[in-house]
């Protein structure tokens, strides 16, 4: 379990006035590591003055990798090495906090909804992501004018706050079919594929092995050896008046564009096209199939091992005993 306080070594990109437009850490250091990680916190801490710093001699950061030395050795213009520490797990303050927060979500030191996001989306800047890094938006029509004239590539990946995941992070045994879908802040355990329509937002992501097809809203995480059928939704939090933590556990299916809204609990189907909200009126059977009344969705959330359908006759969503396993095919998830 990793606990605050860290320090992060960030290499930080900047726009033409020195603003920040966004931070990769190559090395985050803990205090209560019980490895060598504990003395480099130590060491860096003894530079710092306040949480933010710039760095300018290499030699001061102790690293003992020399590979992670002469590639910082020499930064270009647009470019700094700084070191970002955090104490205690407050609110965001500035670019580097955020961009070191949401590494420590995909180097998976903490789980998704453990770490304080506030102030995420009103910190980080809209940046144009290209294949030179991110640029500002007041800059970028003076790149594209030098790109054109001097007849030179440049790609413009999206404009957002948040950039891809593998552009910082490629987590080990994981396969991402498109990684434009994927933000950085996902949290992506080993056995994950995630097929084209999949989606993974920033705080959210998988507990184990599972199949994504479909989307992980931010705030969402995906128990392990399930699946999230193609085009299946997943509700967030970020918008919309949705207050409750959306999971789905272990051992489920979400069949193809299909829809969640409260939690699922372990061994659980939802069937294809079907949309479950909180306010959902479900009819529940039991093992005889005998009905046992009509309730919320809500009232059902977390409970394990139920079938949830359509009544193709009536149009009423039933709840029935789930007497199926689900299980991945692991050849699709050894991803070596």
């Amino acid at each position: 379990m990793h606990q605050f306080p860290l320090i992060g070594l960030g290499l930080a990109t900047t726009n033409n006035t020195g603003e920040t437009l966004d931070t990769y850490f190559p090395k985050i250091a803990f205090k209560n590591a019980i490895d060598g990680d504990a003395d480099l916190f130590e060491a860096w801490s003894n530079l710092l003055d306040q949480d933010l710093c710039e760095i300018t001699d290499l030699s001061t950061l102790k690293l003992s990798k020399k590979s992670l030395l002469s590639s910082l050795g020499e930064l270009n213009e647009n470019s700094k090495l700084i070191l970002c520490r955090i104490t205690e797990d407050h609110a965001i303050q500035n670019v580097e906090e955020a961009y070191l927060k949401l590494h420590l979500l995909s180097y998976k030191f903490f789980q998704p909804n453990t770490l304080n996001l506030e102030n995420m989306f009103n910190i980080l800047p809209n940046v144009a992501w290209t294949n030179r890094g991110p640029i500002d938006l007041n800059e970028i029509d003076q790149k594209i004018l030098e790109s054109k004239a001097q007849n030179l590539s440049l790609e413009i990946k999206s404009v957002d706050k948040f950039p891809r995941l593998v552009d910082y992070i490629v987590p080990v045994g994981v396969r991402i079919a498109d990684t434009s879908r994927v933000r950085l802040g996902a949290y992506l355990s080993e056995g994950t594929t995630i097929m084209h329509e999949g989606f993974v937002n920033f705080n959210a992501g998988t507990l184990g092995a599972a199949m994504i097809e479909g989307r992980i809203s931010a705030g969402v995480v995906i128990g392990k050896n399930s699946d999230l059928g193609g085009g299946a939704s997943t509700m967030g939090t970020l918008s919309g008046g949705n207050a409750v933590k959306i999971s789905i556990g272990e051992n489920c299916l979400m069949g193809a564009n299909s829809g969640l809204g409260i939690p699922l609990g372990n061994n659980c189907i939802v069937e294809a096209g079907l949309y479950i909200t909180g306010g959902s009126k479900v009819e529940m059977f039991d093992q005889k199939m005998q009905s046992k009344g009509v309730i919320k969705a809500a009232e059902l959330s977390n409970v394990g091992n139920l079938l949830f359908l359509r009544n193709s006759q009536s149009g009423a969503i039933e709840a029935r005993v789930n007497t199926k396993s689900v299980e991945l095919n692991n050849t699709l998830h050894l991803n070596q």
